[in-house]
């Protein structure tokens, strides 16, 4: 098993991973607005699911999804619409004046609704699975045996986990927080826009003739 081989599959999909997304900017977005804690909760949400979207491409499966249009359609039409519902609530944020009423309204969110908000995100996601094969296919060989491709699956998740709680720690720095409360409704709407583009973007995917 080349070693080298399976930490540069790690590295790329670390680079994937942190790079900036609707899952890196909402995880940013909330350990500014509600601390580190929450934030490594929903971090583990998105990592939890990159895992299971793993899973899936190791399996195979992932190729199968690539190839079946219609499945591969009805995942990009919910990814694109839940993607659609964060941007109505971001907005929601923006235009909302009151700090008070919205802490009183996100208190209601337990830790294991944050962890499914996470998941969901990324789950929500079929682009996910081509981040895996590309992945592994750096490190992992096309007759690579059952340990080799597990080595690699784990060694991709332990690069998920650490570039989402990366996040998760800067971004709930004192400095960072007081900031976002300075200017909450501009990055409200920013990551509304975002969310929006992303959104329509996912959506106009699935009823483009190309696969991918």
């Amino acid at each position: 098993m080349d070693l080298f081989a399976l930490l540069s599959s790690g590295l790329a999909f670390f680079i994937v991973a942190i790079s900036p997304g609707p899952a890196t900017v909402s995880n940013a977005t909330i350990a500014m607005s509600h601390g580190q804690k929450t934030s490594f909760v929903y971090a583990t949400g998105l990592s939890a699911s990159l895992f299971v979207w793993g899973v899936i491409a190791m399996s195979g499966m992932g190729a199968i999804l690539q190839t079946s249009v219609y499945l591969l359609m009805a995942l990009k039409i919910f990814g694109g619409l839940y993607l659609l519902r964060l941007a109505f609530f971001s907005a929601k944020e923006a235009m909302n004046s009151s700090n008070d009423k919205l802490e009183k309204l996100q208190s209601h969110n337990s830790l294991r609704a944050w962890f499914m908000k996470g998941f969901v995100l990324n789950m929500s996601n079929p682009k996910s699975v081509l981040a895996w094969m590309a992945a592994l296919s750096v490190g992992v060989q096309a007759d690579a045996g059952f340990s080799q491709l597990l080595a690699g699956l784990l060694v991709c998740t332990f690069a998920a986990f650490a570039s989402n709680y990366i996040y998760s720690i800067c971004f709930s720095f004192n400095g960072a927080m007081k900031a976002y409360q300075r200017f909450r409704r501009w990055v409200s709407g920013a990551v509304a826009g975002l969310f929006s583009i992303a959104s329509i973007g996912l959506i106009r995917s699935a009823f483009s003739k190309s696969p991918g």
